[in-house]
């Protein structure tokens, strides 16, 4: 039985690597409805109302709750519910914000890696649940959901760096403890000022930015911005950081902000091919240094370039999204077995090195929403980030 599932895994791999068996694209809503449907049996697979941190191919069972990206994904299925008239989705949406509120840290932090691997709060992990905390506030109105952001907030305050670094509490599941793509938790600080009106959280968002601009090279590329090796960033990392750059610029109208974000947007938009292939990771003069794609970063880059385009005005950040939503789209499997239909992989091949042989909820989270943004930019469906200002 062993020698027979090596042999599978083998012919999967070669498959991916030679781009057989791809999905023939099809409109963006299919595709939206088979992600979401896909992330909602990854809740169910759960004995809590977390999401499961990923799908794992080759033992074929569900991991853990991931407290950090269902905080993220909160606000993904309220949007969703918004554009296709799905009330399970904002059922589920509020469920998983109790979740969130039922196991936050007495320090108001988040803790580390998936349920049961940590008794520590961390800061990414922090700040991403940030983002459910405030939609679920914005979408219900439940103090609650207020009171766990302020909390959480308040502690990412109380341990950053006069210099607005994060130099303690960096998470245990990963191999480095100072991190530039915290830009992203600093953004989950701006909007729970978009709540609050409290100014200590939007000048620490403000803060954490400035320090990262200290740790750009000439050509914009960031120090410190990879979980494992920092010479080479995925990226997913990569795109995390520009995000937050962009986000907290538009908030805090700083235009240095933006232009970071859009330096780092521009390099690897340089590297897109035409058919939407991203290479996973870049060096510090923004070369790709391996040959398989991060998909999680794709989808993220695509959000990225969506959302630049809508601030700019510029058509090139349009059609490189649509190019790399397409790529992703073909290795979106859309028949199969439940588990892994509707879900993205980690990397393309299914070995590459960001998550390999998973299905993370995260990649599929961020599909979803270059979907729907992508569909926003195209005439199609609002696409909200904050209810605070609509």
């Amino acid at each position: 039985m062993t020698f027979v599932k090596n042999v599978g895994h083998t012919l999967r791999q070669l498959a991916d690597r030679a781009n057989i068996g791809l999905t023939t694209p099809r409109e963006h809503q299919v595709h939206l409805q088979a992600a979401m449907d896909w992330l909602k049996r990854a809740q169910d697979a759960t004995a809590d109302r977390g999401v499961s941190q990923t799908w794992l191919v080759r033992l074929k069972k569900w991991a853990p709750s991931y407290p950090e990206t269902t905080g993220y994904i909160i606000p993904t299925f309220y949007r969703y519910s918004a554009v296709a008239g799905d009330d399970d989705a904002r059922v589920r949406a509020r469920e998983m914000a109790d979740w969130e509120c039922e196991i936050q840290h007495p320090t108001g932090g988040v803790l580390a890696g998936a349920l049961g691997d940590s008794d520590q709060p961390t800061i990414f992990n922090t700040g991403q649940v940030l983002f459910g905390w405030v939609r679920a506030f914005e979408e219900e109105r439940d103090e609650r959901y207020r009171e766990a952001a302020v909390k959480a907030a308040t502690w990412l305050c109380d341990v950053m760096d006069d210099d607005g670094c994060w130099r303690t509490w960096g998470s245990p599941m990963t191999g480095k403890q100072i991190n530039t793509y915290n830009t992203r938790s600093a953004w989950g600080l701006a909007r729970v000022h978009e709540i609050t009106g409290e100014r200590r959280f939007l000048d620490a968002a403000v803060k954490n930015c400035e320090w990262a601009l200290t740790q750009r090279n000439p050509l914009g590329w960031l120090m410190n911005n990879c979980l494992q090796d920092n010479a080479q960033p995925f990226v997913h990392t990569i795109a995390y950081a520009m995000r937050g750059f962009m986000e907290i610029g538009t908030y805090a109208k700083r235009d240095d902000l933006i232009g970071a974000a859009r330096v780092m947007g521009d390099a690897v938009l340089a590297a897109l091919p035409t058919d939407g292939f991203l290479p996973g990771r870049f060096d510090e003069r923004w070369r790709p240094t391996v040959k398989w794609s991060c998909l999680t970063g794709d989808a993220q880059i695509g959000i990225n370039w969506g959302r630049m385009y809508q601030i700019t005005g510029e058509r090139k950040y349009l059609e490189a999204a649509g190019r790399v939503i397409g790529f992703v789209k073909k290795t979106q499997k859309l028949v199969g077995i439940p588990e892994e239909m509707g879900a993205v992989k980690g990397s393309h091949p299914i070995d590459g090195s960001y998550h390999p042989w998973q299905c993370p909820n995260w990649a599929t989270k961020f599909f979803a929403d270059a979907l729907m943004l992508d569909m926003a930019n195209n005439g199609g469906i609002p696409y909200v980030i904050s209810r605070s200002a609509a």
